[in-house]
């Protein structure tokens, strides 16, 4: 009996990571054997020997090799399901450090590299769209030892995508990107709330997953497609990321480019009918709820519901999968005479309260990545593309529908530097957008390794995003030409046996089973898997928890537009009451 990982590729290709001893053992002795088979089990291909983990995410199959004993491991990446690999122009990765795929498409891949030793932060890389030139994207991006990363993508917006760092003087500050990791930079203050006057510079800071991890925050960012720039988030204001006291509520409605605080205090909140309702519930830690609160202005004006007339201890939220839908679920408990609890669900069903339906007047044009300047001919093109949706305006009440379909105008944009990244062995110089080769890469060659084959690089210092659209405009000329002669990885490398190694973990979902993995015997099971890997680090050099500076946060009070209760809207069932523990009712 053996060891079976396995994860789903492109059509009917699936992985396997087979051993003769258990899985996490196999991982940290690299013992892993990696196939693929085409035809659910009939027959199977040897990809490569001694992995130590893989996974899959986007179009793009990875794996980690030793190749040496007590070398540092190394990434090696396909695009073609296996067919053929070529090693990830990156940095190794020693015993004491890990790999982590942040996020991943047909275009391109997030990578996380940590740094030497329990710093609690590395260095973001973002790859071409054959998962090999890697990029410097950020430095001293936040990534603890807990294998917590803030990293998260903005799926209202295209192209943009928010994370933390930890800066050298301790602080944990927010960064957002609008053109896929090309360049990063601070949120902008809220227009409505103001930092303390001692706080020279003042930035919007949003909580992620290292702070939900704490219980600082009830839940992290939150973004739709179907909700077209808009984005709600924990945060605090100053100038840097605060848990002296409980984070506010932040919301935005042009995919993080402006901000608004919008609800004091942490919340659960869900977004529904597409973006035109936004509902929220106070995360009460001791006190009890009757009340929701609801947005139909993308959190301008919040107004007041009481759904039941016995409150209790609110335990969650949580609406149907997707944005369409109009119906909430509100869960708790309240406390009985025997001291067991009795738990509480409502549905609230907001079709009865938002009745109208939208129409044609009901919508405006906006162009995202708009700025100010709105006759420039760049104005709103990001990626090479400029995009204008159709959208609901603030002020319209009404509801989209479960029918409702984001529509969009698209055209290209003429190509600047802002288009390109630079090349591998190039750098943005501090101040310009010009790409120029880095000092200690002068008088070396730059050696490209694809398809284990002698391959010729060209470049021009510069490198266009993965999925960047422009057309014309700048042009860079080619710079340098290098032969290099290389391999890939032999498949028959001997096995390693280090005492200490990092191997890949999913965080979402994981299957092994416990399979005969010889040829035919193999019964194959399809499975789609979640393939948002984390390469995490199995022995840390302390178990301490590492310490940060925090700022103080102090909001103005502002109008929200809290009304008193309308008319009941609970469904039909009303309250359902059950005398179950908590894990049992949210399963």
């Amino acid at each position: 009996m053996e060891t079976l990982v396995f994860f789903r590729g492109a059509g009917d290709n699936l992985f396997f990571g087979c051993s003769r001893v258990d899985a996490v053992e196999a991982e940290e002795r690299g013992d892993l054997v990696l196939k693929r088979t085409h035809d659910l089990g009939k027959t199977f291909t040897i990809i490569h020997k001694d992995v130590f983990s893989f996974g899959y995410i986007g179009v793009f199959l990875f794996f980690s090799v030793m190749e040496d004993p007590g070398s540092p491991r190394v990434m090696y990446f396909s695009s073609d399901q296996g067919q053929t690999f070529s090693q990830a122009l990156l940095p190794s990765a020693s015993t004491e450090q890990f790999y982590s795929i942040l996020d991943g498409d047909e275009d391109m891949l997030f990578m996380h590299v940590d740094n030497p030793g329990d710093t609690y932060f590395g260095t973001m890389y973002t790859s071409d769209d054959r998962g090999i030139l890697f990029s410097k994207s950020l430095e001293r991006h936040l990534f603890d030892g807990h294998r917590r990363s803030d990293f998260t993508n903005i799926t209202s917006l295209r192209g943009a995508y928010l994370t933390n760092k930890l800066d050298v003087d301790g602080r944990i500050r927010s960064v957002i990107s609008f053109n896929r990791g090309g360049a990063w930079r601070q949120l902008d203050k809220p227009e409505n709330v103001d930092c303390e006057a001692h706080v020279k510079k003042c930035n919007l800071h949003i909580h992620g997953e290292h702070s939900r991890k704490n219980g600082i925050v009830p839940m992290l960012a939150l973004s739709e497609p179907t909700a077209v720039g808009l984005v709600i988030g924990h945060g605090t204001v100053g100038d840097s990321l605060s848990s002296s006291q409980y984070p506010d509520v932040f919301v935005s409605s042009d995919g993080g480019y402006s901000w608004k605080g919008t609800l004091k205090g942490p919340h659960l909140y869900s977004i529904l009918d597409s973006g035109g309702l936004i509902v929220a519930v106070e995360a009460q830690h001791k006190g009890q709820v009757k009340t929701i609160k609801f947005s139909t202005d993308e959190g301008q004006c919040w107004k007041l519901y009481n759904f039941t007339e016995q409150p209790f201890f609110f335990a969650g939220l949580a609406s149907e999968p997707g944005t369409n839908a109009m119906l909430v679920s509100v869960w708790g408990f309240r406390p009985e005479d025997d001291n067991q609890p009795m738990w509480v669900a409502v549905t609230i069903d907001f079709q009865s309260l938002i009745t109208r339906e939208c129409t044609t007047d009901d919508y405006e044009e906006w162009l995202a990545h708009s700025t100010e300047e709105k006759d420039s001919e760049t104005n709103g093109c990001v990626l090479g593309v400029k995009e204008t949706y159709r959208r609901l305006k603030k002020e319209s009440v009404c509801r989209n529908g479960r029918n409702f379909v984001v529509k969009k105008k698209q055209s290209s944009c003429l190509c600047t530097r802002e288009d390109y990244i630079c090349d591998y062995g190039f750098y943005r110089h501090v101040n310009t957008s010009e790409c120029v080769k880095q000092p200690d890469a002068t008088n070396k060659t730059l050696e490209m390794c694809l398809n284990g084959q002698e391959d010729e690089l060209l470049t021009t210092g510069y490198r266009k995003v993965p999925s960047d659209r422009c057309e014309g405009g700048f042009a860079p000329r080619l710079s340098a030409q290098t032969v290099h002669p290389c391999a890939s990885p032999s498949t028959s490398s001997p096995p390693t046996s280090p005492s200490k190694v990092s191997h890949f973990d999913t965080p979402k979902e994981r299957l092994v089973l416990i399979l005969v993995c010889a040829g035919a015997a193999v019964i194959v099971l399809t499975v789609v898997i979640s393939a948002a890997l984390v390469v995490r680090r199995v022995v840390y050099r302390s178990s301490r928890v590492p310490e940060y500076r925090f700022s103080n946060l102090r909001i103005q009070d502002d109008n929200n537009c809290i009304t008193t209760d309308l008319q009941s809207a609970a469904s039909s069932n009303g309250t359902i009451y059950q005398h179950q523990s908590h894990d049992d009712l949210i399963q």
